[in-house]
């Protein structure tokens, strides 16, 4: 999916916008980063860089004591996305839904055959006796829906012949017991892929890794392209890893602001706000498309929003938020309260 996912009119030279489209953290101070990046630059531009990033595999494997061979560095996210979709073509695959279209785009791409179920559906019903493959987020894009650790260790367990795909690139986005990169030691089934981008506010360098156990890791290396991360990204990656502290989220900060904002929109007839712990959310519109909102609050008032109606399983009713700070918030309630006017 090249276009649809919400900050294509960054693009059209109108600034500022206050962007709520996409789910990257809006409050991380990249001074001190951009200052080592700026020391960087030339070196890097000089050199070719690891051609597996190796240097930093072996940084991410010691922060959470894995053997470097299970790390795989990729090109943000998306690339993870794909690789697997190529390591399992194929195969039959379980989508929850709604959900992130790459993960379906991919594995088509690949030749496998996809399975939608709601993603609602109680884990017991998922029909993963019939599959070689099943993708979960969680927390999940779109809708923040959260499946906690017990309950996928449990499947993962009572399922050893499927593999499951765990996207954990909002893991920092929840204060519940999560999966960590770790759990694929003791659970040969579990492949998880992270990123660089969500939590540390880069998604314009794109990087990220998988953490796939021993009978997985070598294979997907192998479909690697060499070079596919640049040396900007990868020194950016290692700066985080070396200085932690200086990237800490306000998670729980980030979370109310959240929870605030679904209740100002909560009180609008017009709109049912999805509920979610984390800090983005699915509203439905009863009048009106998610397109004309976004459209107008992008012309009109220099705000960007996410229409959903990409995702499988919504329809052209349903827009994607992610709060913001308390005033811009209150923007986007009184802006999205001047188009519900001009729909009666």
């Amino acid at each position: 999916m090249i276009n649809g996912h919400g900050d294509e009119r960054l693009n059209d030279g109108k600034k500022p916008f206050l962007n709520f489209s996409n789910t990257v953290w809006y409050g991380a101070d990249h001074t001190l980063l951009g200052e080592h990046l700026s020391r960087s630059l030339v070196d890097c531009m000089r050199h070719y860089p690891e051609p597996d990033a190796t240097t930093l595999r072996k940084m991410i494997a010691r922060r959470h004591g894995l053997n470097e061979e299970s790390i795989i560095v990729t090109n943000g996210p998306t690339q993870a996305i794909y690789l697997l979709a190529e390591a399992f073509a194929e195969k039959r695959i379980l989508i929850p839904s709604p959900a992130f279209a790459e993960y379906e785009d991919a594995a088509r791409l690949y030749r496998s055959e996809v399975r939608l179920i709601a993603g609602n559906t109680p884990i017991s019903e998922w029909p993963l006796d019939e599959v070689d493959v099943c993708y979960i987020a969680t927390p999940n894009n779109p809708d923040g829906h959260i499946i906690s650790h017990a309950e996928l260790m449990l499947i993962i367990d009572k399922y050893p012949k499927v593999t499951f795909i765990l996207d954990q690139c909002y893991a920092n986005y929840t204060t519940v017991n999560k999966i960590k990169p770790s759990d694929s030691k003791s659970h040969p089934n579990l492949i998880s892929f992270w990123s660089f981008s969500h939590a540390y506010g880069i998604p314009g360098l794109r990087i990220g890794y998988i953490v796939a156990p021993s009978q997985y890791s070598e294979a997907i290396r192998r479909l690697v392209v060499p070079w596919s991360v640049n040396s900007i990204a990868i020194e950016a990656a290692k700066y985080i890893l070396i200085h932690p502290a200086q990237f800490t989220l306000p998670i729980r900060k980030w979370q109310r602001s959240a929870q605030e904002l679904m209740t100002k929109l909560s009180a609008f007839n017009e709109i049912d706000v999805l509920p979610s712990t984390t800090t983005f959310f699915l509203i439905k519109l009863k009048k009106g498309t998610a397109a004309a909102l976004k459209e107008y609050l992008a012309t009109e008032h220099n705000m960007l929003i996410r229409d959903a109606s990409n995702f499988a399983g919504l329809d052209a009713s349903y827009a994607r938020i992610t709060s913001l700070d308390e005033a811009s918030n209150n923007q986007l309630v009184n802006a999205i309260a001047l188009w519900l006017e001009q729909q009666a």
